[in-house]
C-alpha cells in the first residue's frame, strides 16, 4: 500500500482529494497538513511514500518546502497539485524532481490517472534488481510502447503478428525463421525483434557456428 500525505491549505479541498485517493486501489491517505510547518512534522512522523503538495501555503512556498520534506524523508516522492500555471513555476517544480504536476481544478479521473502512472512506473521498479532494463526506464518517463513510435517502416499490425508467433514458438527463433513465418524480409523481421528486445520483452541468445554468431530471440520468462 502506497502511503500518501496531503498538503493543502484548504481543509475542504484536502478532504475532497483524500476521497479521490481512497477510491484509488493501492493507495492510502495517512494524514493531511495545512501549513509548511505541519507538513514537515507530519512527514517526519508518518514517513509517507508520496506527498500531494500544494504550492500556495500560508507560511512557505510549496516548492521551497520540498527540500525540507526530503530532509526528514529522503525517499519521499512529490506530486504537485496547484492552481499555479506560471511556466517558471512548472519548470522549477520539474527541476525539483516531482513525479507529476496537476493543475487545479481537476477531476477524480485526472488524479487517479497520475496516481496509477506513479504506482506502475515509480513503485514498479524492481528493488531486487541491481540494474534497470531500458523498458523500466521508459516506463518511469512515460515512454511505454503505446506512446513510443515504432521503427520506420513498421506497423502495429505486423508487430502483433510477431508477438503471436513468438508466443506460439516452442523456443527461441532467429530473424530468418520469423521472416519465413510471416512472409516478410529478414531485415524487416529483425527490426521488429530488435524493437521488442529494446522494450525488454525479449532476451537474445547467441548461437555460435561458422561465421558470425546468430542472434536468437526468446520471450522473457
Amino acid at each position: 500500500m502506497i502511503k500518501v500525505l496531503i498538503v493543502d491549505d484548504d481543509f475542504m479541498v484536502a478532504k475532497v482529494h483524500a476521497g479521490f485517493i481512497q477510491r484509488t486501489p493501492g493507495f492510502s491517505v495517512v494524514g493531511a497538513a495545512h501549513t509548511g510547518a505541519q507538513a514537515v512534522a507530519e512527514t517526519e512522523r508518518l514517513q509517507p511514500d508520496l506527498v500531494l503538495l500544494d504550492i500556495h501555503l500560508p507560511d512557505i512556498n510549496g516548492l521551497d518546502l520540498m527540500q525540507r520534506l526530503r530532509t526528514v524523508a529522503p525517499e519521499l516522492d512529490v506530486l504537485v497539485i496547484s492552481a499555479a500555471r506560471e511556466v517558471e513555476t512548472v519548470r522549477k517544480a520539474l527541476r525539483g524532481g516531482i513525479v507529476h504536476y496537476l493543475i487545479k481544478p481537476f477531476s477524480q479521473t485526472d488524479l487517479q490517472e497520475r496516481l496509477e502512472h506513479y504506482r506502475h512506473a515509480y513503485q514498479g521498479l524492481d528493488a531486487s534488481k541491481d540494474v534497470a532494463e531500458q523498458s523500466d526506464v521508459n516506463r518511469v518517463f512515460g515512454l511505454d510502447r503505446a506512446e513510443r513510435p515504432l521503427p520506420k517502416g513498421c506497423s502495429i499490425e505486423t508487430l502483433k503478428l510477431v508477438e503471436e508467433a513468438l508466443n506460439a514458438a516452442a523456443g527461441d527463433v532467429s530473424a530468418a525463421e520469423m521472416a519465413e513465418e510471416l512472409g516478410t524480409s529478414r531485415v524487416s523481421a529483425r527490426r521488429y525483434l530488435e524493437y521488442l528486445h529494446d522494450e525488454g520483452t525479449l532476451d537474445v541468445r547467441l548461437k555460435y557456428g561458422v561465421g558470425r554468431p546468430e542472434r536468437r530471440y526468446v520471450l522473457k520468462a
